[in-house]
């Protein structure tokens, strides 16, 4: 009986429950394998036998060379859940991670959630922006992180008794090690959020609340615990400071997809100009005073993901946590339960419906067994191959040119690389310079069309787009 009453008072609260339930499985649908993934798992692999890596051992160009390995530990962890799960690891680590996700976003604004069912439904639709980044990276662990913060940097603004935000020096930690290049994020929010509360102001659209001196000791000691928590990891120092020196690097920035900026003339990046639109609307429409936090958390979440595409998912996370406040309450609320329920079973019988060719295109590799083996058998010494191809050799235990780890080989030959596949600058002259006995490469890029009509090069395999060339002596 007790729990029968439990439900029929908390029914809304497990019918969202439900939802997010159901919305995490859809999302678990739009899933793909990404590159990077396979020189993850094989580094994970290693770790987990050998100890933390901090010099490479995949690649004959730059092996022994210093690598920061600012993953390792999500490394260590992906390869766990493989031994743990086998293949199907890849949906469980992304399901983990997206489910937790808008729990956390859920249960850090419970209260303003349940005011207004319907917004409430449709922001939580409005996740699938996130669908960029469904992949099984490291990616996905950082936005856990980046809820967590703002919840409970949020909670002390509301509340100076809150103790929440002493637990973030341990996120810190455990950020760097995971993904260490957005560790920084946990104590720059802790500068962001004590700046924002030292103003006290007032217009007829706009309110600053100062915070008092109790709040802003807290902000101050857990950024600097933060600071230091980011520097406890295999690189120490080297890791506080990698972020900043990573994106000076104007190479590696320019020819990164995930780093390029969010711009109008790409119509898939509407979608993003559309969430900071709805934004700006509910924030200039609404009846209420706006934050002048709030403002702030705006702009820094927009420039974000205005200068990287790979930052869209923090713009949806921090406001997540700021857009409800201004949403006013619904007044009448019938058959809303229900309707979130059969929205969730939807969901469910759709994730059902289609979860066998989600896991199949998560199989579904680059390179096939037969250029695998042949690479093998010829035994190539100093093999050249297409970037998104580098992942997979290293999986297969073949040392490589180049691969997902731009921010380890751009000092060496990422430039190298890059004017070779496109035959740019004097592309013959860096040939000549590495002596590639091997290529691998992929047949739109013009490499392929100087080595197939270059009598230097003999054809060893093609299909699919994928084409190896072995230079004849």
């Amino acid at each position: 009986m007790k729990i029968k009453n439990y439900f029929n008072k908390n029914r809304t609260l497990f019918s969202i429950l439900l939802f997010i339930l159901g919305l995490s499985l859809f999302l678990l649908l739009t899933a793909r394998l990404d590159p990077d993934y396979f020189w993850h798992i094989k580094a994970g692999e290693y770790m987990f036998n050998n100890g933390i890596l901090k010099k490479d051992v995949f690649s004959w160009i730059v092996n022994g060379k210093y690598w920061m390995s600012h993953e390792w530990l999500f490394e260590v962890i992906i390869y766990g859940f493989k031994l743990l799960f086998g293949q199907v690891h890849m949906l469980i680590y992304v399901f983990i991670c997206i489910l937790t996700l808008l729990l956390i976003i859920f249960f850090g604004n419970r209260d303003d959630y349940l005011k207004n069912i319907p917004f409430t439904l449709f922001w939580m639709v409005l996740s699938l922006i996130l669908v960029v980044y469904m992949q099984v990276r490291p990616h996905l662990i950082s936005f856990c992180f980046v809820g967590i913060t703002i919840w409970f940097l949020y909670d002390l603004y509301k509340n100076a008794n809150s103790k929440k935000i002493y637990l973030l020096p341990f996120i810190s930690i455990l950020w760097a090690n995971i993904h260490g290049g957005s560790s920084n994020l946990s104590y720059l929010f802790c500068l962001i959020f004590l700046i924002g509360g030292l103003f006290s102001f007032r217009t007829s659209k706009v309110e600053a609340i100062r915070i008092n001196k109790k709040q802003i000791k807290k902000y101050l000691v857990v950024m600097v615990l933060c600071m230091f928590g980011v520097c406890l990891n295999a690189h120490g120092f080297k890791l506080f400071i990698y972020p900043y020196t990573n994106m000076m690097d104007s190479v590696m920035i320019n020819n990164i997809s995930e780093w390029q900026p969010t711009t109008l003339n790409n119509p898939q990046h509407y979608l993003y100009f559309g969430l900071l639109l709805l934004i700006g609307f509910i924030l200039l429409f609404s009846k209420k005073k706006i934050l002048f936090i709030d403002l702030i958390l705006l702009g820094v979440s927009s420039f974000l993901g205005l200068k990287s595409i790979r930052f869209w998912g923090y713009t949806y996370i921090i406001m997540s946590f700021v857009i409800f406040k201004y949403i006013e309450k619904r007044k009448y609320d019938r058959g809303t339960n229900l309707s979130v329920c059969l929205v969730a079973l939807v969901f469910i019988g759709f994730f059902i419906i289609n979860i066998n060719s989600t896991f199949n295109n998560l199989n579904k590799y680059s390179l096939n067994e037969d250029v695998v083996s042949i690479i093998r058998k010829e035994s190539p010494k100093r093999l050249y191959n297409f970037y998104d191809y580098g992942g997979e050799l290293i999986y297969n235990d073949i040392l490589v040119f180049i691969d997902g780890r731009a921010d380890l080989y751009s000092k060496y030959n990422y430039e190298d690389y890059l004017n070779i596949s496109m035959l740019q600058g004097d592309y013959v002259k860096l040939i000549e310079k590495y002596n590639f006995d091997y290529f691998l490469v992929n047949d739109k890029y013009p490499i392929n069309t100087y080595l197939k009509y270059n009598y230097n090069y003999e054809e060893l395999y093609t299909k699919d787009g994928v084409v190896l060339y072995k230079k004849i002596d």
